[in-house]
């Protein structure tokens, strides 16, 4: 299935596959919300843009499988800031979100464009009273760093509480408590994206489909972006496709892994509440309504899990965990569509956004959003803009992509270095000697042939498709996920369909078909 918002907006913009070599000031590779975003301001500085992605269409990967909340609250964020960084840090966090949210409205109200836009409170809940310290002192620092961004920018003391402690927050299940921050928002993000698409054009902005970037070249003072077999020229490159494929001299598959999430829109005759919500602690659970021709759905989303591993096997992972839940708070529901995507995850919690290295000027990245795409899209955007633009932007030291001191959250570096070492050793050693009648119908697994690794497919009437099992980005050993039937990277995120294409980066080359 298709997730809501693919699936309620059509395929109707006549974005075509590139055709000619161009010359330009700015590639921005990938069309998903953080590129659309970065080029629509680009255009507004008169400056020539091409936009291109692999996929047939704008926003369908990761940025059109989200829940589309647009909110300052990322969770126990504000806390866990402080702690690590500093109270100056993290009011700069604190700001850069708050201003992200203003200007996404702005756009919205510019380009007029029509995304279902709807101010909500959002709620960060817990049902444990053993976690209610860590709500009550989340929101403590909210509203630390609330009046001293006011008191910093109107010259004069006010003490009003950004963030509010409740124990109702109309869900329909009772809460320990929970911190309410009003005038959040959330919206339809396709419909906002074909919106900035629309806006980017009128302006002469290009945008290619289907058009997948395999190489970026330095020659002189520019660089050439490889495009199929064409060739983009521009003095500036935005790497804005989810997870950078180039891995060198960036390495960023050394500070973020990802993440899979899982997500269903359901209907039901009870009554949906008003509001945004996230679960505190784990098994995390999302929700939210969506408003269609003044009928409610609901999106329930979570099951997370590092992608690579298969969730069929436990009940706090994937599709299960979320249509359990379902059930049990609407035992009518009926799912009318399901998903799931990848998020990146930095070490530090901290997007990664600006220079992709300093040994290459003028390219720039935006990743590692950690799951809040929407607000952290619209500051990437700005601060990328800011920099080709020649501006010092505010906010970029605290996003600043070269950093490499993501290393304070030591705890998530262990669990990406013991990923990778399952990868490379513990897999190979479980890899079972047998022949193909080991693998049962509708199912996979690797299997050893003459010694080497097979990864083998059978659909439900038998038939075989067999793959080497190794991903072609860095070479990590692939693991079989019967949920979605896909060969997953558990290194660094990649995935292939059962056939060996290739569906999500940092690879971007097919699996070898045996």
């Amino acid at each position: 299935m298709n997730s809501y918002w693919v699936s309620s907006t059509k395929n109707d913009d006549g974005y075509s596959k590139i055709n000619k070599d161009y010359v330009a000031d700015v590639c921005v590779v990938g069309a998903g919300i953080t590129g659309l975003s970065t080029a629509y301001y680009l255009t507004k500085n008169n400056l020539k843009v091409i936009v291109v992605d692999k996929a047939p269409d704008i926003g369908e990967k990761a940025s059109g499988n989200t829940t589309a909340k647009i909110t300052i609250q990322h969770n126990l964020i504000y806390s866990y800031l402080v702690n690590s960084f500093g109270e100056s840090y993290a009011q700069k966090y604190f700001e850069a979100n708050k201003n992200a949210i203003k200007e996404i409205k702005k756009i919205i109200d510019d380009e007029k464009i029509d995304c279902d836009y709807s101010l909500q409170n959002n709620y960060v809940y817990s049902i444990s009273p053993n976690e209610i310290g860590k709500i009550h002192e989340e929101i403590k620092v909210i509203n630390m760093l609330s009046n001293r961004a006011n008191n910093k920018y109107n010259n004069v003391e006010q003490n009003e509480d950004y963030a509010q402690f409740v124990t109702d927050c109309g869900l329909p299940f009772k809460i320990a408590g929970a911190i309410e921050t009003k005038d959040q928002a959330q919206f339809h993000p396709r419909k906002y994206m074909k919106g900035l698409a629309k806006g980017i054009m009128s302006r002469g902005g290009m945008i290619f489909t289907n058009s997948l970037v395999s190489d970026i070249n330095k020659i002189g003072d520019a660089y050439e972006t490889l495009c199929n077999e064409y060739v983009i020229k521009s003095k500036f490159v935005v790497l804005a496709s989810h997870y950078p494929f180039i891995n060198f001299p960036g390495f960023y598959f050394s500070k973020m892994y990802q993440i899979t999430s899982y997500a269903i829109c359901l209907e039901t005759k009870k009554q949906i509440p008003n509001g945004m919500y996230l679960k505190a602690d784990e098994p995390t659970l999302s929700i939210r309504n969506v408003d269609v021709d003044g009928r409610k759905l609901l999106i329930i989303a979570g099951g997370n899990h590092k992608t690579g591993y298969s969730p069929d096997s436990d009940v706090n992972y994937g599709y299960s965990y979320i249509e359990r839940k379902a059930k049990e708070l609407y035992p009518d529901c009926k799912v009318l569509y399901k998903w799931n995507t990848r998020d990146c995850v930095s070490l530090d919690k901290v997007p990664y956004i600006g220079e992709f290295s300093s040994l290459m000027k003028n390219v720039y990245v935006a990743t590692g959003f950690n799951k809040w795409g929407m607000t952290s899209s619209n500051i990437a955007a700005n601060i990328i803009t800011d920099k080709i633009m020649g501006v010092k932007n505010k906010f970029e030291d605290v996003f600043d992509s070269t950093r490499f001191n993501p290393i304070k959250n030591r705890s998530e570096l262990k669990n990406m270095g013991e990923q990778i070492i399952h990868s490379f050793v513990t897999s190979k050693i479980k890899i079972p000697k047998e022949d193909i009648s080991a693998i049962e119908n509708d199912n996979g697994g690797i299997i050893k042939v003459d010694g080497n690794n097979v990864g083998v497919y059978k659909d439900a009437d038998g038939k075989v498709y067999t793959v080497k099992p190794v991903c072609t980005h860095l070479g990590c050993l692939l693991t079989w996920n019967n949920v979605d039937k896909t060969w997953d990277c558990p290194c660094h995120g990649s995935r292939f369909s059962y056939t060996g294409k290739n569906i999500y980066d940092p690879a971007f080359e097919d699996l070898e078909v045996y």
